[in-house]
């Protein structure tokens, strides 16, 4: 009896040791512990690969230091022309998408959360998460010799002849632009939404005129978030691939394309991770000087953008805003003499971002009527009325094997995700954490990595431990890419709930997994679904580390578009994208009205 009381009591010692223990570490035990998955995820399968690239190209093939392939790129022009014209694209598409966003991002913002906001919200949502392939796709039926412009221009008299309109550098740039002006508004609005619109007004009370209030008033407290929009949107420029071997032609090669030449068709690893340093280099110089100016944090909307640091550089004496300004209230005052005039200043603040709006949709519908073509080319108009492309797609075995493929790997990715992403956003919004700034980093750096680098370094890593070609391959790969939008969505979530109701839970004698279980989980069980629906069509569009990654017959989804849309050009295509645009919109339906319901 005394052996059995003795051991009970070391036991209780034990426990009450342990605790105390825990309690006394919990500060950094628990945040470390919660992030352990995503550090083990990203550190194993981002960070090293990536690395790993990099350091291949700096050795020859016994593994000595060398420099040889950053000088075969300095000595040949061809190369150093492929360089700059990724750069220049970049650049115009970044410009043009800025002009375009902010419009559409302030109206939105404007609109508070009136139905006409979330519908118009909900617009934009649609191509962000349609598939780039669909979207390409969408303008080779209007730019093509058969296409939408070129039958009007012939109809209209205009032209005696199709005109090439496509594989140049205007097509590519208006293919980008289609691409890439989503993710400009969507990263717009958080910002504007949280400037306070009285500010205009008192600017208006004291006599400022509307160009006035806006140019030294609003546009330098939203200056952080045409920065980040601006950061975001150049970077995803940098390692874009698809539609400029889509709708460019040999003069309009980017970087992207030469890596995937060069591990598919040449496998030279090494003048491949050169050729991704310089993206990675081109990346870090343009993410330093936004952190500098603005700090990481702002890209998650984590604190309130640090608009006391740009507004000094634009309100008062900045030349540029100062002639804006200026232009903008002469323009203002001379239309207010004339009805005509006051109309087209109140029709712009409403037409204009509609039309925007029409400018991302627009090419997207078309696909549909091209999908019930009885014809067996793409042309405008088609000929209808025939459902043979969805019969020819229903089928085949090959779309349809791609296509289970495609949500198996999409539940499995949004799965994952979720659990570890559920983790981190614990960790980064409830506990004070070590290196918080570099945690976040990491987190964001699948975001900001051109994709097509992460997609080779995985490639690389996968090929050693024979995953090429599988779905835990495909899993791992997309759950890397995956990971930082429910990280990202999940914690703006948890900010929503009023920490009141666990802190009443714990003091009526609920613990910790209680309290986790009964209070918060229910509060926030809509947002994690839209994450997982997130998480889910993410994988589900992914095609760069699909193309790498899946090898031989095993492919998915988009990789089967893509393999398409080189070989041939059908409606065959159009029927897969339109099927795949459905999908994707009772998604993101799905998925707002989630949000939605969170938000009462």
């Amino acid at each position: 009896m005394m052996n059995v009381a003795l051991t009970s009591t070391l036991g209780a010692r034990k426990r009450v040791g342990l605790r105390r223990l825990l309690a006394k570490h919990q500060r950094w035990f628990v945040p470390a512990v919660l992030l352990l998955p995503m550090l083990l995820l990203l550190g194993t399968f981002f960070i090293y690969p990536v690395g790993n690239i990099l350091v291949l190209s700096l050795v020859d093939r016994m593994g000595a230091p060398t420099l040889d392939q950053y000088v075969r790129i300095l000595n040949n022009s061809v190369y150093l022309t492929v360089l700059l014209e990724t750069v220049r694209v970049s650049a115009i598409t970044t410009l043009v998408c800025l002009i375009a966003a902010y419009p559409v991002a302030y109206r939105i913002s404007q609109a508070g959360a009136t139905g006409r906001s979330s519908n118009l919200y909900f617009w934009v949502l649609l191509p962000f998460w349609t598939s780039i392939l669909v979207r390409t796709f969408s303008w080779i039926i209007i730019l093509g010799r058969n296409g939408l412009v070129n039958d009007v221009l012939l109809t209209l008299g205009i032209t005696s002849a199709p005109l090439e309109l496509m594989y140049n550098a205007v097509s590519v740039v208006i293919g980008m632009v289609h691409a890439q002006l989503p993710l400009a508004i969507l990263t717009l609005v958080p910002v504007l939404e949280k400037i306070d619109p009285n500010l205009q007004k008192a600017a208006s009370t004291l006599g400022a005129e509307r160009g006035s209030s806006f140019w030294r008033v609003y546009f330098p407290l939203s200056v952080p978030g045409v920065a980040s929009a601006g950061l975001l949107v150049f970077i995803s420029s940098l390692g874009f691939f698809v539609t400029p071997a889509l709708l460019g032609g040999p003069s309009n090669a980017m970087v992207g394309q030469l890596i995937i030449e060069q591990v598919q068709e040449l496998v030279n690893w090494r003048f491949a991770g050169a050729l991704a340093a310089f993206l990675i280099f081109t990346t870090l110089v343009s993410f330093l000087l936004y952190d500098r100016a603005f700090g990481i944090s702002s890209l998650t909307n984590t604190e309130r953008p640090a608009s006391s640091r740009a507004a000094p550089r634009f309100s008062g004496g900045g030349k540029v805003v100062q002639l804006a300004s200026s232009l903008s209230d002469a323009v203002i005052v001379s239309l207010r003499h004339f009805r005509v005039g006051r109309w087209i200043v109140s029709a712009c603040g409403t037409y204009v971002p509609l039309s925007i709006v029409v400018f991302l949709t627009f090419p997207i519908l078309l696909l549909i009527p091209v999908s019930f073509s009885r014809g067996a080319f793409i042309e405008w108009p088609p000929e209808l009325f025939s459902t043979q492309w969805y019969e020819a797609v229903s089928a085949s075995v090959q779309w349809k094997s791609a296509a289970m493929r495609s949500v198996i790997v999409g539940l499995a990715t949004a799965t994952v995700c979720l659990v570890i992403g559920t983790l981190a956003a614990f960790a980064i919004t409830r506990h004070r954490i070590w290196g918080g700034s570099v945690v976040l980093a990491l987190m964001l750096a699948p975001m900001i990595v051109p994709r097509i680098i992460t997609a080779v370094g995985e490639f690389y890593l996968f090929a050693q431990m024979k995953l090429v070609g599988t779905t835990v391959g495909l899993v791992v790969g997309h759950s890397v890419l995956a990971l930082p939008y429910v990280v990202v969505s999940v914690m703006s979530v948890l900010r929503t709930v009023d920490r009141r109701l666990e802190h009443a839970a714990r003091v009526m004698g609920a613990g910790h997994v209680s309290t986790l279980r009964y209070i918060t989980l229910p509060l926030i069980r809509s947002g994690l679904i839209a994450a997982f629906l997130l998480a889910f069509v993410t994988s589900f569009d992914e095609l760069t580390v699909a193309l790498f990654v899946t090898g031989g017959l095993f492919g998915t989804l988009p990789k089967q578009m893509w393999d398409d849309a080189l070989l041939k050009v059908s409606p065959e295509l159009a029927a897969v994208s339109v099927l795949v645009l459905a999908v994707v919109t009772v998604l993101m339906f799905l998925s707002e009205r989630l949000s939605q319901r969170r938000l009462r």
